[in-house]
């Protein structure tokens, strides 16, 4: 798809639900890559409809597993250990500093946490942490791009839009090992991203 094309939303967009040893994930892309992974499926519809409403108003909006298999094929392989890295497309749209935060997010290694603030530095931006926490709590391709990694200076595991009991369990997938009060109650939320 043209950038033309990309900004008056006439394309289409595919989606798909598949399943795997993480959960049931909803997964959509544009003909550009892939735009939206929602790890709740009930609220990734919502999801869907409201990024097609922001970002292309036009498109055609069809179920599609045919056009996500290789998507798919990867999350998989993350879920099942075999992957740490994705090589599948993205379409990330987002302000110049979301767009910042979220290729800083790459930069984070399989198994690691960085905290908010030391997000912040890594993309040259020292003292934004809660503009950096908003913007991870915009991504919207979570797991390919991943905001799980960043935690609350204080040890704390900060916010997650999919919800702390999914941040747990990906970084326990990864071999994070996160403090015991965390683990304890992965429904608290920090009121700060610091």
């Amino acid at each position: 798809m043209g950038d033309a094309q990309a900004r008056t939303g006439c394309g289409t967009v595919s989606w798909t639900v598949f399943s795997s040893s993480l959960g049931e994930w909803l997964v959509a892309a544009t003909e550009r890559g892939l735009c939206l992974l929602s790890l709740d499926v009930e609220r990734g519809h919502g999801e869907l409809a409201g990024w097609c409403k922001r970002h292309e108003p036009q498109a055609q909006v069809c179920e599609g597993p045919r056009q996500l298999v290789g998507t798919t094929q990867e999350l998989r392989a993350y879920a099942a250990g075999e992957m740490r890295s994705f090589k599948t497309p993205l379409d990330l749209r987002g302000t110049e500093f979301q767009l910042r935060v979220w290729a800083g997010l790459c930069e984070i290694p399989h198994g690691q946490t960085w905290t908010y603030k030391q997000l912040a530095e890594h993309i040259g931006a020292p003292g934004s942490y809660r503009a950096v926490g908003g913007a991870n709590g915009r991504n919207p391709v979570s797991v390919i791009v991943p905001c799980h990694r960043v935690v609350a200076c204080g040890g704390g595991l900060g916010g997650y839009t999919g919800g702390l009991a999914h941040k747990v369990r990906l970084l326990a997938h990864e071999g994070v090992v996160l403090p015991r009060a965390e683990l304890g109650d992965p429904e608290r939320r920090s009121t700060a991203p610091a």
